[in-house]
């Protein structure tokens, strides 16, 4: 009876290659993480991206496409009361800075894709967000008028009011 170390195991076609033929697929992860770790700090460098950690709105203006919406907010009634955060982000840390990631990965998709408008418009869910800002902070107003301290359906702040925030 022969010791059944001494033989050599063949490697069978189901089992695959020897192991020193096989695609190393870890390396070759590490490289991809790395160059998309790499892209990712410079994008966030080349923009910026640290202004955008803070309330400046300042930062905004970054992008060209909102240095009319910048220019507008400086003449208007809400510039003394109101920054940009205060409006187009949610009150709590987790939904500001939930909103702030999730746009901010938007924006720098489209703006480094080159895929987006030269006259930006809120979107639905920003401007959501942006009425139910203008509730909170004016809750006595919006109270008085039957609402339940938040805004109508119907009537949104904004029809009314567009250029309040933006003049």
């Amino acid at each position: 009876m022969a010791d059944a170390r001494s033989t050599p195991t063949p490697v069978s076609p189901e089992e695959g290659a020897p192991r020193s033929s096989r695609p190393r697929v870890g390396p070759m992860l590490g490289v991809a993480a790395t160059i998309l770790v790499g892209f990712g700090l410079f994008t966030f460098f080349y923009a910026d991206g640290a202004s955008y950690l803070t309330d400046a709105p300042e930062a905004c203006v970054n992008c060209h496409v909102m240095r009319p919406h910048f220019a507008s907010w400086q003449k208007s009634s809400h510039h003394a009361v109101a920054v940009c955060n205060d409006c187009h982000t949610p009150a709590g840390f987790v939904g500001k800075w939930s909103t702030k990631a999730t746009s901010g990965l938007a924006h720098a998709w489209a703006f480094t894709t080159g895929r987006f408008p030269d006259e930006i418009h809120i979107h639905p869910a920003s401007l959501a967000l942006t009425e139910r800002a203008c509730a909170k902070c004016h809750a006595e107003i919006v109270e008085s008028m039957g609402h339940g301290g938040r805004p109508a359906e119907d009537r949104p702040c904004a029809r009314c009011h567009a250029g309040v925030g933006h003049s």
